[in-house]
């Protein structure tokens, strides 16, 4: 199948498609005319990358991956495999725990900065309502310059 058949049937872009060939990650034969040929079983390929790309794994991984799962929904013992899915797996519990705590910050951020405009009034609210025609940037009602 051409490259615009495989990309339809996949939802996935012909720009992306020659991305996953140039990675290793699928493969094309070469008609007469230059076009790109997929077997049929490049779509299921394309499916797995996908589901392993949304797992976090990056491409030199899957590239590792995938002659493991070939025609099947189980991925049969490869060697150095496992050791890079434990790898990936440590280092998203890793990545995990950062975002945990980046995330505790802004929560924390959130707290005082909200209890700080709540216990002192902020100068535009001192000053008075913003006139008419003004926004709060100091520009026209319509956004535009001067």
């Amino acid at each position: 199948m051409l490259i615009g058949e495989l990309a339809r049937r996949t939802g996935v872009s012909e720009r992306l498609l020659r991305y996953y060939e140039n990675r290793g990650l699928i493969s094309s034969r070469r008609l007469p005319n230059g076009y790109r040929d997929y077997g049929e079983a490049t779509e299921q390929t394309v499916a797995r990358i996908r589901v392993l790309l949304s797992a976090g794994l990056p491409t030199r991984v899957i590239r590792q991956i995938l002659p493991c799962a070939a025609g099947t929904s189980n991925l049969r013992p490869c060697p150095g495999v496992l050791d890079a899915l434990r790898e990936q797996l440590t280092a998203l519990d890793r990545r995990a725990g950062e975002l945990a705590e980046a995330r505790e910050i802004l929560v924390r951020t959130i707290d005082r900065t909200a209890g700080a405009q709540e216990a002192a009034p902020t100068a535009m609210t001192a000053v008075g309502a913003v006139p008419d025609g003004v926004s709060r940037a100091g520009r026209g009602s319509r956004g535009g310059r001067g």
